[in-house]
Order: structure tokens, then sequence, then C-alpha cells
């Protein structure tokens, strides 16, 4: 029993010994680290800097600044002040400097500005350095003066208020600057854009130009049809005496558009004060030949005009030995396809036959003094047998010249750095065009003008004098032989030209689509088609079939 009761107890001080014991560890180090805890503050509070308070800057660093704030609890009062101040003046120093390094990013011609910039930054800085400042408020270890920090917060001061004045004087421009520049590159980058789009449009436009649209193609058909279904109602008649008849007015219309040639010849014919006297010479190619022929069968010429339709194949003595162009398609295919071919030409159509025809009319038609050559992108809106009085002076063609100011001049069609045309012909010559013309075969005659064309066209083989297409070659041969006309006799530019006079269209004898939008076409300029459309024979029945959207 009295081993249990000391058991006990012996356990029950082992329990208060181990409690005494925690209780003075905790009592150890809690002390130990208030001890070193109010040594810190010890140092911290009794501690001077060994530099001065500002060296050759304003202070930027964070411990710099906490320093100053504990420095400031145990000091006097104004250096609180004096630090604020440097405060304000590292900030706007930061700002300054930040508008200058902005300023010479964009690269702006304002070399004033920027220096008044960096004199800014410079006296902030500088300030510091005055001997005054630096000695009462910098080396000083003891009290501030407070007149001295009084007249150091003014300067300061100052300098901000010039500062801010010229941050939001420059900001404007800076901004507007910024503005201009962005403006610059983005109109650059439209004007890229607009270059691109136009190339595009323009390669559009031409193949839209240069292909058969499907209502021609659908007309050519019927009429073909047409003829196979009803042979005896189309055979050809008899030629008439008035088509060699030199005392009448002959018109000559080389093409392959159906409907394009009724519209010439139904608008000769309208506005004609003697139509019967009007004789119409059209010569198409050997494919559109029936289908021609039946158009003008279903819809006889009115008011008693006359109408010969040929084909270029009907004309024998247009054969390669007499004609370089052919001579030379045949060289063109016999040779193999190489890089080497020198002749090069843009449209086919700058090549074919049937368009350089007009280069041979005293010899398609040889009983005729004069002849009036019609393209098949006119419209005629009055008489035009005031042509025919029109004393020519000896001359073979009769047009309208097209130069104004530097524009239109022989230098844009021929090449003038080879030496034949150098010097054969003056750059500044002012050009005319195609579209209307009247030409006097007798005087072409005489001065072999078909032998000239022979001549010149042999020496383009290579396409060293002119590109391509027939006002150039009609430029060359006709140079010194043309006629100028009165510029009403021929308006053009409708088929490119959105801002022609009204006036001056409608004044106009013959207004001429030339150009990529024809008005046959879905591109046509609307302001434009309805003085075409309006001779469109729109009541025949194939015309309604294939849908040509009139």
């Amino acid at each position: 029993m009295a081993v249990a009761v000391r058991g006990n107890r012996g356990a029950s001080n082992f329990g208060a010994f181990n409690l005494r014991s925690f209780f003075s560890y905790r009592i150890f180090i809690s002390a130990l680290f208030s001890l070193l805890f109010i040594a810190t503050l010890s140092v911290i509070f009794t501690t001077n800097p060994t530099t001065p308070y500002h060296d050759s800057a304003l202070p930027t660093t964070g411990n710099a600044y906490v320093r100053r704030t504990f420095l400031t609890l145990n000091s006097d009062p104004l250096k609180t002040r004096l630090d604020l101040i440097y405060k304000q003046a590292s900030d706007h120093i930061t700002l300054v400097n930040a508008y200058a390094a902005y300023a010479r990013k964009l690269k702006l011609e304002m070399s004033k500005q920027l220096k008044m910039f960096d004199d800014l930054a410079q006296n902030f800085s500088d300030i510091q350095m005055k001997p005054n400042y630096r000695e009462t408020l910098f080396g000083s270890t003891g009290p501030l003066d407070e007149d001295v920090l009084r007249q150091f917060e003014k300067e300061v001061k100052d300098r901000v208020k010039t500062a801010r004045m010229m941050i939001v004087e420059s900001k404007e421009n800076y901004d507007n600057q910024l503005k201009i520049q962005k403006l610059k590159d983005t109109i650059f980058a439209v004007n890229e854009l607009l270059v691109k789009a136009k190339k595009n449009g323009a390669f559009a436009s031409s193949i839209a130009a240069r292909s058969i649209p499907k209502s021609l193609h659908c007309l050519s058909m019927r009429l073909v049809e047409e003829k196979i279904s009803h042979p005896d109602k189309y055979i050809d008649d008899e030629p008439k005496a008035e088509f060699e008849d030199p005392s009448l007015y002959h018109y000559a219309i080389f093409s392959d558009n159906i409907i394009a040639v009724s519209v010439v010849v139904r608008s000769v014919v309208k506005n004609a004060e003697e139509p019967w006297k009007h004789v119409f010479h059209i010569v198409t190619d050997r494919m559109n030949l029936a289908a021609m022929k039946v158009w003008f069968k279903m819809r006889p010429v009115e008011r008693g005009a006359h109408i010969e339709i040929k084909a270029v194949g009907d004309f024998t003595f247009l054969n390669s030995s007499f004609v370089p162009l052919l001579r030379q398609h045949e060289s063109m295919n016999s040779q193999k396809p190489s890089s080497d071919n020198t002749i090069k030409f843009k449209n086919p159509k700058d090549t074919s036959l049937l368009n350089h025809l007009r280069f041979y009319l005293p010899e398609m038609f040889p009983k005729l003094w004069k002849i009036v050559f019609l393209e098949d992108d006119v419209v005629v809106q009055k008489d035009l047998t005031g042509l025919w009085r029109i004393d020519l002076d000896g001359k073979v063609n009769g047009a309208v010249e097209t130069c104004f100011g530097s524009f239109h001049r022989f230098t844009h069609y021929l090449n003038f750095s080879n030496p034949l045309i150098k010097e054969k012909f003056n750059p500044k010559a002012c050009a005319w065009s195609y579209g209307i013309n009247i030409f006097d075969l007798d005087a072409w005659r005489s001065e072999k003008c078909t032998e000239e064309y022979n001549y010149w066209q042999n020496l383009n083989e290579d396409g060293s004098l002119w590109s391509g297409g027939t006002l150039p070659p009609g430029l060359v041969i006709f140079y010194s032989k043309t006629k100028s006309l009165d510029r009403s006799w021929h308006v053009l530019g409708l088929g490119y030209n959105p801002s022609i006079s009204m006036d001056a269209i409608n004044n106009a004898a013959v207004i001429h689509y030339n150009g990529n939008m024809k008005p046959w076409l879905d591109i046509a300029m609307n302001q434009y088609k309805g003085l075409w459309t309006k001779y469109v024979d729109s009541d025949m029945e194939f015309v309604q079939v294939c849908n040509f959207g009139l």
C-alpha cells in the first residue's frame, strides 16, 4: 500500500517538473526576441547616414524612400516636406524624359522642343547642386532651415509648372502626329489595295470585253438554226447596182457582232434625211456570215436603204502573198512554241484580219470614190450626209483629233526609241481616232496608202515599232494625210469615261463606246446604255428569247 502511494507521488512530481520547464523555455525565447527587436530599433533610430542625403540625382529606389520615412519619424518635420518636394520633382523628370523619348521615336522635326525637354530635366537634377541647397538641405545632419526649404520648394514648383505647361502644349501635338502617322500608314495600305483592285478590275473588264456574251452566242445559234430549218427563205439575192454606185452614200462596217451591227445600221437609217441613198457594206467572218444574213432577212433595213453582206474570204486578193499580217500569222503557226518568239500582242483582235480590213478599202470597193468607215460600237444620232460635202483638201482621211495637252500624242502610240519612227514622225503630233472616218478613196489610191501599210506592217513584224492594234499603223500611214473634223462629229469615251458632258453627247453626230464597257455587256455604264438600247430591235423574237437584258 505504501508502495503504491509512493509511486503516485513520484509521478506527480515528475509532471510538475515538466510543466515548469516548459514555461521557463517560452519566457526565455520571448525575452530573447524582445531584446533583438529593441536592439534593431535602437540601431535604426540612432544611426546617422554617412553620406549626403542626395548626392547627384534624385533618389529613385524604394529602399531610400523607406529609409527617409523612418528618419523623419525621429527628425525635423521639415525633412518630410523636403522628401515630398523631391518625390514630386522626380515624377515630373520621369514624365519629361518620357515625352522626349516619345518625340524621338516619332522622328518629329522638333529639335527646339526636344532641347527644351532635355534642359528641363537637367534643371531638375541641377537644383541640388546649388551650394546653398547642398550645404543646408543635403549636407547638414541637423534641423533644416525653413527659409531655405521654402526657397527650394519655390524653385521646384516653378519648374514643375513649366514642365506641366510644356506637356499640356506638346501632348496634343504629339497625339496629332501619331494620328497623322497612323493615317499615312492607313492611306498607304489602302492605296496598295486600290492599285491591286484596279489591276484586277482592268483585267476582269478586259476579259469581259473580249469574251462572247451568252446572249450574243444564243442569238447566232438561233439565227443559224432558223436558216437550217427554212433554207428556202434565206437564199442570197443578186448584187444590186447600188452597191457600186459612187453617187450614193456608202458605209463600211467590219464586225462579227450581229446585234452591234444592227444598231449601227438602224441608227444611221432612222436619222437619215434620204435613207434610200445610203448603202451599207458589212463584212464579217465566215462563222457569222449565215447568222448575219438571216438577221437582215428577218429584219430588213427600213426606209429603202441598201445592205450588202460579205465574208472576209469573198475578197480573194486578201491572201498571204499580198497581206503581211496573214503571212505573219502563217509564220507564227508554223513555228514551234518558244520563248524566243518576239512578236507579242495583248489582244487577239489586234491581229485579226477583220480588224485590219480598213487598210484595204480601195481594193475592196474599187468603183467607189468616197466611203465612211464606222466601228460597230458607235451610235449615229444625226444625218451623216454632210460628211461627203466636206472638202478634205486633197487629204485621204477625215477624222476627229483626240489630243489635248500632252495626251493622245504620237509618242503615246509609237516607239520613238526606234530610229525609223524617230526619223519620220513628230512625237508631239496630234492623234486622231477611228470610229467614224470619211476616206477619199481616189486620194488613197494616188498616195498608195495600201502599199505603205504593207511596208510598215512588214517592218513591225517583231512589234518593235508599235505594240498592236489598228490606230498606230493608221497614224503612220495617214501622217500628214488627215483632215481634222469638227469635234461635234464624233464624241468618244462612252465605254470608259463616266464624266462626259451630256450636252456634248446630245450635240454629237456620232457617239462612240470605245473602251471595255461596251453597251451590250453587263459592265456597261448605265448613264449611257439607253442611248444604245433605243436602237436595238427589241421586237425581234430572238432578241427576246436570248435575254439581252434590255
